[in-house]
């Protein structure tokens, strides 16, 4: 790890534990000044260690950037219920740049790894379905929003994975661990706010949150393209 990234590591380090301790404490003022903080670094960071060369990046960068809007929309709930909606389409829009990132480097070598793809697409699949069918009793007319956001977080994860042998195994395993935090984020979220409120919900939920956008963030500033077409 070169002295850029322990630096960013270390500041990262820094805000994680203070937002966790706004949410352990229900310090709502550092609940408010930490949250925005989560990606303000990252956007920093990524900034910084890449020169946001190339389109990768580029789209890393602008989903980083409706992250940061949703944390403030959802933020803002307490003043307008509507705001945790708008908050939610944000972070769509968050994850769909970061798929359409994901696809530039499957498409760098799509005939790579055929097998590893259904494998991904298989499993993403029978977990998105299952997970639905639980929530479906407890949506209302949630049900659409809830198929849309399942399927795109399916996507995200099928993407990180198809970036297999098409980029170095750091940056792979970095982003495709980065999207499984980020998919059971949204799990722990829906499971709380449809089914039934658990203990420590919300720490959990920006736990892997928080976590989830490091190991992605990290994994692309690490990235080296191993095909170029």
């Amino acid at each position: 790890m070169n002295k850029k990234h322990l630096q960013f590591s270390f500041a990262y380090a820094i805000v994680f534990i203070l937002v966790l301790m706004a949410h352990i404490n229900k310090w709502s003022l550092l609940k408010e000044i930490t949250t925005p903080l989560i990606t303000v670094v990252l956007l920093v960071f990524l900034s910084s260690a890449t020169s946001l060369k190339g389109r990768f990046h580029q789209r890393l960068f602008t989903g980083l950037v409706f992250a940061l809007t949703g944390d403030t929309f959802i933020l803002m709930k307490s003043h307008d219920p509507s705001y945790f909606l708008y908050g939610l389409i944000a972070f769509l829009i968050s994850y769909i740049f970061y798929i359409s990132a994901f696809y530039l480097d499957f498409r760098s070598a799509p005939e790579l790894d055929k097998k590893g793809a259904r494998i991904a697409i298989i499993s993403c699949l029978v977990a998105c379905t299952s997970f639905y069918f639980l929530l479906r009793p407890h949506l209302g007319p949630y049900r659409l929003p809830v198929i849309i956001n399942a399927f795109i977080m399916a996507l995200l994860i099928m993407m990180a994975a198809f970036r297999n042998k098409r980029v170095n195994k750091l940056s792979f395993n970095l982003i495709l661990a980065g999207a499984i935090l980020l998919a059971l984020s949204a799990v722990l979220l829906s499971y709380a706010y449809f089914i039934t409120p658990f203990s420590y919900a919300g720490l959990l939920i920006m736990s892997t949150y928080m976590a989830a956008q490091y190991l992605i963030i990290r994994g692309g500033a690490e990235r080296k393209l191993l095909f170029n077409n």
